[in-house]
Protein backbone atom coordinates (compact mmCIF):
# COMPACT_ATOMS: atom_id res chain seq x y z
CA UNK A 1 0.00 0.00 0.00
CA UNK A 2 1.45 3.64 -0.66
CA UNK A 3 0.77 5.92 1.98
CA UNK A 4 1.80 9.45 2.02
CA UNK A 5 2.31 10.73 5.64
CA UNK A 6 2.45 14.67 6.38
CA UNK A 7 3.51 16.58 9.55
CA UNK A 8 1.85 20.12 8.97
CA UNK A 9 3.48 23.13 10.09
CA UNK A 10 2.94 27.10 8.79
CA UNK A 11 6.98 27.18 9.29
CA UNK A 12 8.22 23.67 7.97
CA UNK A 13 5.90 20.94 6.92
CA UNK A 14 7.30 17.52 6.22
CA UNK A 15 6.11 14.72 3.82
CA UNK A 16 6.92 11.38 2.84
CA UNK A 17 5.45 8.31 0.93
CA UNK A 18 5.78 4.67 1.66
CA UNK A 19 5.23 1.58 -0.05
CA UNK A 20 4.81 -1.61 1.47
CA UNK A 21 2.80 -2.60 4.55
CA UNK A 22 3.64 -3.22 8.88
CA UNK A 23 6.17 -6.09 8.17
CA UNK A 24 8.31 -4.10 5.35
CA UNK A 25 8.23 -0.62 3.91
CA UNK A 26 10.16 1.48 2.10
CA UNK A 27 10.45 5.48 1.30
CA UNK A 28 9.36 6.35 -1.90
CA UNK A 29 10.15 10.17 -1.40
CA UNK A 30 10.36 12.59 1.31
CA UNK A 31 10.80 16.31 1.80
CA UNK A 32 10.04 19.46 3.65
CA UNK A 33 8.21 22.38 2.59
CA UNK A 34 9.71 25.53 3.78
CA UNK A 35 7.71 29.09 2.49
CA UNK A 36 9.93 31.73 2.91
CA UNK A 37 9.17 33.29 6.56
CA UNK A 38 8.29 36.97 4.59
CA UNK A 39 5.54 35.59 2.72
CA UNK A 40 2.24 36.34 4.18
CA UNK A 41 0.00 32.93 6.03
CA UNK A 42 -1.96 32.91 2.99
CA UNK A 43 1.04 33.20 0.43
CA UNK A 44 2.65 30.34 3.08
CA UNK A 45 -0.38 27.72 2.66
CA UNK A 46 -0.78 28.75 -1.23
CA UNK A 47 2.83 27.07 -1.29
CA UNK A 48 2.27 23.86 1.05
CA UNK A 49 -1.04 23.39 -1.11
CA UNK A 50 0.66 23.74 -4.47
CA UNK A 51 3.82 20.96 -3.61
CA UNK A 52 1.59 18.72 -1.45
CA UNK A 53 -0.68 18.61 -4.46
CA UNK A 54 1.81 18.19 -6.61
CA UNK A 55 3.26 15.05 -4.65
CA UNK A 56 -0.25 13.66 -4.05
CA UNK A 57 -0.64 13.71 -7.97
CA UNK A 58 2.86 12.12 -8.85
CA UNK A 59 2.88 9.62 -6.31
CA UNK A 60 -0.84 9.01 -6.04
CA UNK A 61 -1.12 7.46 -2.98
CA UNK A 62 -3.95 5.24 -1.51
CA UNK A 63 -3.89 7.05 1.54
CA UNK A 64 -2.84 10.75 3.14
CA UNK A 65 -2.17 10.44 6.76
CA UNK A 66 -1.86 13.21 8.95
CA UNK A 67 -1.64 14.10 12.85
CA UNK A 68 -4.93 14.61 14.49
CA UNK A 69 -5.82 18.48 15.61
CA UNK A 70 -4.74 19.23 19.22
CA UNK A 71 -5.31 22.03 21.83
CA UNK A 72 -2.57 24.57 22.32
CA UNK A 73 -2.16 27.53 23.94
CA UNK A 74 -1.27 29.74 21.96
CA UNK A 75 -4.02 30.89 19.87
CA UNK A 76 -2.55 32.58 16.82
CA UNK A 77 -0.21 28.86 16.36
CA UNK A 78 -4.02 26.82 16.66
CA UNK A 79 -5.34 28.83 13.83
CA UNK A 80 -2.44 28.69 11.64
CA UNK A 81 -1.99 24.72 11.95
CA UNK A 82 -5.74 24.29 11.54
CA UNK A 83 -5.00 26.57 8.35
CA UNK A 84 -2.18 24.23 6.95
CA UNK A 85 -3.75 21.28 7.91
CA UNK A 86 -7.04 22.63 5.72
CA UNK A 87 -4.71 22.78 2.79
CA UNK A 88 -3.18 19.38 3.25
CA UNK A 89 -6.69 18.12 3.27
CA UNK A 90 -7.56 20.05 0.42
CA UNK A 91 -4.83 18.75 -1.92
CA UNK A 92 -6.01 15.26 -1.24
CA UNK A 93 -9.84 16.08 -2.15
CA UNK A 94 -8.82 16.97 -5.15
CA UNK A 95 -6.89 14.65 -6.20
CA UNK A 96 -9.42 11.80 -4.58
CA UNK A 97 -7.45 10.40 -2.33
CA UNK A 98 -8.39 9.19 1.79
CA UNK A 99 -7.36 10.58 4.55
CA UNK A 100 -6.77 9.63 7.94
CA UNK A 101 -5.93 10.55 11.18
CA UNK A 102 -4.10 9.78 14.17
CA UNK A 103 -3.15 11.46 17.74
CA UNK A 104 0.71 12.22 18.45
CA UNK A 105 0.59 9.38 20.77
CA UNK A 106 -0.76 7.10 18.62
CA UNK A 107 1.67 7.61 16.24
CA UNK A 108 4.92 7.92 18.39
CA UNK A 109 3.97 4.54 19.64
CA UNK A 110 3.53 2.79 16.43
CA UNK A 111 7.55 4.09 15.79
CA UNK A 112 8.74 3.91 18.99
CA UNK A 113 6.87 2.12 21.11
CA UNK A 114 6.34 4.87 23.71
CA UNK A 115 3.74 7.75 23.06
CA UNK A 116 5.59 10.61 24.57
CA UNK A 117 8.93 9.83 22.46
CA UNK A 118 11.52 12.91 21.44
CA UNK A 119 11.60 13.90 17.69
CA UNK A 120 15.18 12.66 17.95
CA UNK A 121 13.91 9.14 19.22
CA UNK A 122 11.19 9.54 16.41
CA UNK A 123 14.02 9.98 13.63
CA UNK A 124 16.32 7.50 14.79
CA UNK A 125 13.10 4.72 14.56
CA UNK A 126 12.12 5.83 11.59
CA UNK A 127 15.59 5.09 10.07
CA UNK A 128 15.99 1.63 11.81
CA UNK A 129 12.79 0.53 10.77
CA UNK A 130 12.89 2.16 7.00
CA UNK A 131 16.28 1.11 6.70
CA UNK A 132 17.38 4.39 5.82
CA UNK A 133 21.68 5.08 6.00
CA UNK A 134 20.98 8.59 7.22
CA UNK A 135 18.56 10.00 10.28
CA UNK A 136 16.19 11.99 8.44
CA UNK A 137 15.18 15.51 9.59
CA UNK A 138 12.15 15.96 12.48
CA UNK A 139 9.83 16.74 9.76
CA UNK A 140 10.41 14.36 7.71
CA UNK A 141 10.67 11.92 10.22
CA UNK A 142 7.46 12.72 11.93
CA UNK A 143 6.06 12.19 8.67
CA UNK A 144 7.31 8.59 7.88
CA UNK A 145 6.11 7.86 11.17
CA UNK A 146 2.89 9.00 10.32
CA UNK A 147 2.63 7.06 7.22
CA UNK A 148 4.04 4.12 9.25
CA UNK A 149 1.36 4.31 11.82
CA UNK A 150 -1.35 4.11 9.26
CA UNK A 151 0.67 0.97 7.75
CA UNK A 152 0.41 -0.59 11.56
CA UNK A 153 -3.15 0.26 12.06
CA UNK A 154 -4.15 -1.31 8.55
CA UNK A 155 -2.34 -4.67 9.11
CA UNK A 156 -4.76 -5.35 12.15
CA UNK A 157 -8.44 -4.67 10.66
CA UNK A 158 -9.98 -5.06 13.88
CA UNK A 159 -8.42 -1.67 15.12
CA UNK A 160 -7.84 0.20 11.58
CA UNK A 161 -9.38 3.69 11.86
CA UNK A 162 -11.67 4.31 8.87
CA UNK A 163 -10.09 6.76 6.56
CA UNK A 164 -12.34 10.14 6.03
Amino acid sequence: MVVMGVDPSSVATGWAVLDGDSRKARVVASDTIRPSSRLKLSERLHVIHEHLASAVAQYDPAVLVIEAAFLYRNVKTAFALGQVRGVVLLAAVQQGVMQAEYSAPEIKRAACGYGAAGKEQVATMMARILGLAEVPGDDEADAMATAWCHLNHAARPSVARRPR
